[in-house]
């Protein structure tokens, strides 16, 4: 960054990083007050739910929607009202003053006097070349998200910590049997999440065992898994696979700058989208590791944009005129 001239870069009042729903809530809003939003989309436009096909609880949708489709739609909406949507990555920033200094793939240089991180998160997943061609057909990282998708049929969750717990308990309201695949005989989770998990009699606990393949050409028709102690491999016939391992906030260039939980989620103060460096705001997964839901990463992308409007108004940086509500 010290090798890039900022002296003839770019202005902006407001910049978004990150295009999912929280990101372009952000935009949606702060276009609205007039404030002239760049948003940069990151390496995945649309965020997590480009990676998902129906979705049934979004409200507004009835009939439910496609992820994709849904993404364009807020896309429109952002740019309906003047959202600058822009391909790209930042890269790396720096916070010491403002305006803030980003870098944009490496070499544009951009300043900006408030930054709305909206970078998301990302689940992490078992690496299975499967795994990957299946996501949306049967692979999810989010029971919630998914669940009522497979109804009366069987399932598999992988992990063992109480969040596999939660989303295994979550499936068996809609699956006749899940198959939770742990690799260790003892489970991470708290002692009320297993005692839970192992009273139901929905599920079925696979112990020393990993998946190790995703069966199916257009849809998950099982999971091949191998004993950790045996070696033995074998087929299990299921119709969906879900992946309970964990999600790892899209912050790491923010490290040195924001005040960070043990896992990466950005902190914000109470009730706000506020972080530790007046005139940041976080918002969606890259700060919140409880709901992690389209609709939630949206309202958080609303408190954004406001929270900065607000901030703007205050310190003087710009006079426009609030159309937010």
């Amino acid at each position: 960054m010290n090798d890039l001239d900022f002296s003839n870069a770019e202005q902006t009042n407001v910049t978004i990083i990150g295009s999912g729903p929280a990101g372009l809530t952000a935009a949606l809003y702060a276009a609205r007050a007039n404030l002239k939003p760049i948003v940069y989309q990151g390496i995945q436009p649309g965020g997590q739910l480009i990676t998902t096909t129906d979705v049934e609880n979004f409200p507004g949708f009835p009939d439910g929607i496609m992820g994709p489709e849904m993404m364009q739609l807020f896309e429109a909406q952002a740019e309906r009202f003047g959202a600058d949507l822009r391909y790209g990555t930042v890269t790396s920033v720096d916070l010491t003053e403002r305006p803030f200094r980003l870098v944009i793939d490496e070499e544009t240089p951009l300043l900006t006097q408030t930054i709305i991180i909206s970078t998301g998160a990302s689940a992490k997943y078992l690496g299975l070349e499967g795994e990957q061609r299946l996501l949306g057909y049967g692979v999810s990282a989010c029971a919630t998200c998914d669940g009522a998708f497979f109804r009366d049929v069987e399932v598999v969750i992988v992990g063992g910590g109480d969040t596999a717990m939660e989303e295994a308990l979550f499936l068996t309201r809609f699956a006749s049997k899940v198959h939770v695949v742990h690799r260790r005989d003892t489970l991470r989770a708290s002692k009320i999440m297993q005692e839970r998990a192992m009273a139901n009699e929905k599920i079925e606990f696979v112990w020393n065992t990993e998946v190790v393949d995703v069966i199916g050409d257009k849809e998950v028709d099982g999971v091949k898994l191998k004993n950790r102690v045996t070696g033995e491999i074998s087929d299990l016939a299921v119709k969906a696979l879900f992946v309970a391992i964990g999600h790892r906030p899209n912050t790491d260039i923010f490290t040195d700058w924001l005040d960070m939980d043990d896992q990466g989620y950005i902190v914000t103060k109470p009730d706000t989208t506020y972080t530790n460096i007046p005139g940041v705001f976080a918002c969606g997964d890259a700060q919140d590791h409880v709901y992690r839901q389209a609709v939630t990463a949206a309202g958080t992308g609303c408190m954004a944009a406001i929270d900065s409007e607000r901030w703007l108004a205050e310190h003087g940086v710009a006079e426009f005129s609030s159309a937010a509500v």
